[in-house]
Formats: structure tokens, C-alpha cells, sequence
């Protein structure tokens, strides 16, 4: 099935990363139903074009390996997004990696990974994209933070960081970009039905469809107001 022809989306351009499973696969999926044109990129080629092969039927999208940590590759790959679907008008944020143990057991290139992917990878996502954003008129830019973007947990030390860095750069990112007509929206869900950070997914947890819905739901908002950070809870938590 091909997306809304008719939706306030229809005819935009997206960027997804880690786009190939999980959260990520689930926003690349609800983008396309919308009408919206979907390049999506992750670590892993093989995975990527099975799930690129999957989501065609849905409409127009592209699949790129790209490393979020490496400048160049990003650069290149939002090129190629705009040399593709003529231009770009919003970015999900979503690549990232969930490493949680005691600091005594945490070793320097743990650390060096997380912030390097859950951070910095946002970083050069942002600044890749910003001058297709400002070539279109403006844009949104989706972050996809955490609960644990507020709340410590023990061996968090390096995802914490991250996550609590994450939300300080997009509200400051939001007050930088709005003169060009950039919005940007933190998402912090907690407990996800995914195998992110090795914990098996559970009944309880978030399915990947109702944060995908409220991605959409942040995009399709009229822009005269600003959904800048939402958290997504489990509603019956069983911990």
C-alpha cells in the first residue's frame, strides 16, 4: 500500500537513522504510510536492505550504510537525500546504543561509544542537515531521547550522560534553529519492546508502533506551536 495522498506529510522528505529494526524501522514505516519519501541508514548493509526490500511496497524509499560518528559519511548520505528526493524537511534522530553496566566494569571505549553514537552522532546528523533544512524553508528535526534523559539509574553512568546531554543540546539546539524555521522535538519514551541494551522485550513495554505514532503526531502538529519534548511511559508498568 502506498502512503496518504492527502495527509499533512504527504510529498516531505525524511532522513531515519538506525532505521533498519526497532524504533527506527517503525518511524521509517509510519513515514512512508504518511506520504512521506524515507532515506534510512544503519551500520549493518545486510539488515539494512532487508528491511529497505520490506518497507518498498510502501513507497519511496532508500536505504545508505552510514557510521552517525563519522562527519563525512553523514555528510554524503543527506547529499544523497536531497540528490534522490529533491530536498529534505525533517530528520529522526533515532541511531544509537544502550550500554549499561557498573562504572567499575565501564571501560574507556564504552564510554568513547556511547557518547560518540548517542551524542556526537546527533551532532553530525544536525549539522549535516540543517542546510538542506534552511535550502527548504525550514523543517523538524526528531530527537529520540529517553526517560533516562531525567532519571539516574545505576550502571547508567554512560547512557545517562548521554541522554541528559541529548536533551540539553536540543533545547538549545530549538532557541539556535527556529529563526530558519527548524523546529526540533525531544521524544523520551521508556521501556520499549525492542532488545535494546540486551533486556528481552516484554508485554509491558511500549510497542515500537505507538512511539512511531507519536513521532507523527509531533510532525503533523500545526507549526505556530511547538511540541518541543514528550515522554512515553508504559501505562501498567511491572518492574
Amino acid at each position: 500500500m502506498s502512503g496518504n495522498p492527502d495527509g499533512p506529510l504527504t510529498g516531505k522528505v525524511a532522513v531515519v537513522t538506525g532505521a533498519s529494526r526497532g524504533i527506527g524501522r517503525a518511524v521509517a514505516e509510519a513515514l512512508l504510510r504518511a506520504g512521506v519519501s524515507v532515506m534510512g541508514c544503519c551500520l549493518h548493509a545486510e539488515s539494512l536492505a532487508a528491511a529497505v526490500g520490506q518497507m518498498a511496497p510502501l513507497g519511496p524509499i532508500e536505504g545508505r550504510v552510514c557510521d552517525v560518528r563519522d562527519l563525512e559519511q553523514v555528510t554524503a548520505l543527506f547529499a544523497r537525500a536531497a540528490e534522490r528526493f529533491g530536498g529534505l524537511d525533517i530528520l529522526v534522530n533515532n541511531a544509537g546504543v544502550g550500554i549499561v553496566k557498573d562504572f567499575d566494569a565501564l571501560t574507556p571505549e564504552e564510554w568513547r561509544q556511547t557518547i560518540d553514537v548517542n551524542l556526537t552522532g546527533v551532532f553530525n546528523c544536525c549539522h549535516a542537515a540543517l542546510p538542506h533544512l534552511k535550502a527548504r524553508g525550514g523543517g523538524h528535526i526528531v530527537n529520540m531521547s529517553s526517560r533516562s534523559a531525567v532519571n539516574p539509574m545505576p550502571g547508567g553512568t554512560a547512557y545517562n550522560a548521554s541522554k541528559f546531554g541529548l536533551n540539553g543540546f536540543s533545547e538549545a539546539l530549538t532557541l539556535d534553529l527556529r529563526k530558519h524555521g527548524v523546529l526540533v522535538t525531544s521524544v523520551m519514551p521508556g521501556r520499549v519492546n525492542t532488545d535494546f541494551a540486551g533486556e528481552a522485550p516484554q508485554d509491558w513495554h511500549i510497542p515500537v508502533e505507538d512511539l512511531a505514532r507519536s513521532v507523527l503526531e509531533v510532525l503533523a502538529h500545526d507549526r505556530r506551536s511547538l511540541i518541543s519534548r514528550i515522554e512515553v511511559r508504559p501505562s501498567f508498568p511491572r518492574y
